[in-house]
């Protein structure tokens, strides 16, 4: 793996979770030491060893607060969950160094998104949206990955010289995060539909005619397997898309269309996240099993 300097810069993630650690392993930077970050739960003292101990892998330095981490930074990688975007963006701008980027990875909504700018701009920082369009696994840091805003060329730049898949979706804050916000709808409300008709059937004694009834009507797809990956996205992630799927409804509400699908859909995605039942195996009945018992 070819190493890279980071175009130059001194790094910041706030937020240092799956995003965060995919992007890193697959920079192979050859000073790490240059990169700094802080996660929100190194301040809970229950979940401060296991982040101390994140960091420490990583090989990078865990920062105290957001202040300490951003210190002479020159990018900024903010990825941390949708409904802590703003909180993130005020804790950290005052303490930016000036045009220093803020790389927005957040799933917001448009206006969100605007929100955050102000904050960041008014700070003299650099602000882009920036939507992550796929899971990063398996594709790490290679991810696709939307931005939008007046300083997204200069960005797109910089995350090329680190290895990324960056595209520029247009000049204007906010368009990144909106296609990838009207797609959520889809895609999470796939799997929140996935919960409520699969966990009815098997709670009815139906499932199985339920599933060949869907598989006789729409043959090229594999129901049983997608249906056990959406029930494992949900209860692994359910609370982190559950957020999400609430500035998907933001979005298509300040759209002048409601958002009552999303928001139903972050609902469900809120429900099997509360039970906290572990995906086990690959069945998708014994993941159903597992959801139904505790709901």
């Amino acid at each position: 793996m070819t190493k890279t300097e980071g175009a130059g810069n001194a790094l910041a993630f706030i937020g240092f979770g799956e995003a965060a650690q995919a992007f890193l392993s697959g920079w192979a930077l050859t000073d790490p030491g240059r990169v700094a970050a802080h996660d929100i739960k190194s301040d809970d003292e229950t979940t401060r060893e296991a982040m101390e101990a994140r960091y420490r892998a990583a090989g990078i330095a865990g920062a105290a607060d957001p202040a300490a981490a951003v210190a002479g930074a020159e990018t900024v990688f903010c990825l941390v969950t949708a409904d802590a975007a703003l909180a993130a963006a005020r804790a950290a701008a005052p303490h930016l160094a000036a045009g220093a980027f803020w790389l927005d990875g957040n799933s917001c909504a448009p206006g969100t998104k605007r929100q955050a700018a102000e904050i960041i701009a008014g700070a003299g920082g650099r602000y882009v949206d920036m939507a992550v369009m796929a899971p990063v696994h398996p594709a790490g840091h290679r991810v696709p990955l939307l931005l939008s805003g007046p300083d997204a060329k200069a960005a797109a730049a910089l995350l090329e010289g680190l290895g990324m898949r960056p595209r520029i979706a247009g000049a204007e804050i906010g368009r990144a995060s909106a296609i990838k916000m009207i797609r959520s709808v889809m895609i999470k409300g796939m799997e929140a539909l996935t919960a409520e008709c699969l966990l009815a059937a098997r709670r009815a004694g139906v499932e199985d005619a339920v599933l060949d009834s869907l598989e006789a009507s729409d043959p090229g797809r594999d129901w049983r397997g997608r249906s056990a990956y959406n029930l494992e996205r949900m209860m692994v992630h359910g609370a982190r898309r559950a957020a999400e799927m609430r500035e998907s409804a933001r979005t298509v509400a300040e759209l002048g269309l409601g958002g009552g699908m999303a928001a139903a859909t972050a609902e469900w995605q809120d429900r099997i996240a509360a039970t906290g039942a572990a995906p086990g195996g690959e069945d998708l009945m014994a993941r159903a099993d597992a959801i139904l018992a505790r709901l």
